[in-house]
């Protein structure tokens, strides 16, 4: 065990001083994932710059919403996102080598890219919520402080087991990558929505089977006592443990299927 985390911290360090050394294209990189960050927040400014609420929520809210969903997406992105180049390795036969070492091969998958990009979208996210908790006047009451720290820990290892999951489906698929797309993609759309404003097949679905509303909006409605509507009840928020178990449940079991059916690059 204590071999194999030095042998993932090793990797881990290599990758990131491997990015470090070309800081122009590092910077520039960095800059372009704020800019994204900052156009999907424009698109929720003019949204609610034509109209007072959506969904639900006013622009206080869905500043919240916004800003818990980009967080927990991006940091599971920054720590597993690069999973969704697993049909690159398959086709390559790349994935063959992570066969041979003795460690485990998700952990290798994981450990193959740092992309510090990323952390640029989470900067972006961090600001946000910051602001939302100011306009909203969220007081520090063990009830919002403990949602807060449920939905950020919670809510980014559900979207890192969202990633693993689609990878686990890569060994079948191989060039099904935008089919994996319509899951972590866009579940992450979702997440940034008020449930309310989907039809009710949407609304469930993205609440019990893709959870993605578990995320942010369920939380936000419990940090700013909100009231929700059919299939979004606040208390449903306190089973985000109970919904990312879920997720990393059925992505083990497909990644486990997965790489038992893989037969390698000629097969």
């Amino acid at each position: 065990m204590a071999s194999g985390f030095t042998a993932y911290r090793a990797i881990l360090r290599s990758r990131v001083r491997a990015q470090q050394g070309y800081r122009v294209s590092f910077a520039t990189d960095l800059f372009a994932t704020v800019l994204t960050g900052l156009a999907e927040l424009l698109e929720v400014y003019v949204i609610f710059h034509n109209t007072p609420r959506l969904g639900g929520l006013d622009f206080d809210a869905a500043l919240l919403v916004f800003a818990l969903a980009n967080l927990t997406f991006a940091a599971a992105d920054l720590l597993v996102g690069h999973c969704d180049r697993l049909p690159t390795y398959v086709r390559e036969g790349r994935i063959d080598v992570f066969y041979l070492r003795p460690l485990s091969i998700l952990g290798q998958l994981m450990t193959s890219e740092v992309s510090l990009r990323r952390l640029g979208r989470i900067s972006v996210a961090v600001v946000v919520l910051g602001i939302a908790l100011v306009r909203g006047e969220v007081a520090p009451t063990p009830t919002t402080v403990g949602m807060l720290a449920l939905s950020i820990v919670c809510g980014t290892a559900l979207m890192a087991g969202l990633f693993v999951a689609v990878a686990g489906l890569q060994f079948w698929l191989v060039d099904g990558r935008e089919f994996a797309n319509a899951f972590t993609y866009g579940g992450a759309y979702a997440a940034q929505q008020s449930s309310l404003v989907f039809p009710d097949p949407v609304r469930i679905f993205f609440t019990f089977v893709v959870p993605a509303a578990f995320t942010a909006y369920l939380p936000t409605l419990v940090i700013l006592g909100e009231p929700g509507g059919d299939f979004a009840d606040p208390a449903l928020a306190w089973w985000l443990p109970a919904a990312t178990a879920w997720v990393w449940g059925v992505a083990l079991l497909t990644w486990r299927h997965g790489v038992r059916h893989y037969q390698g690059a000629g097969g």
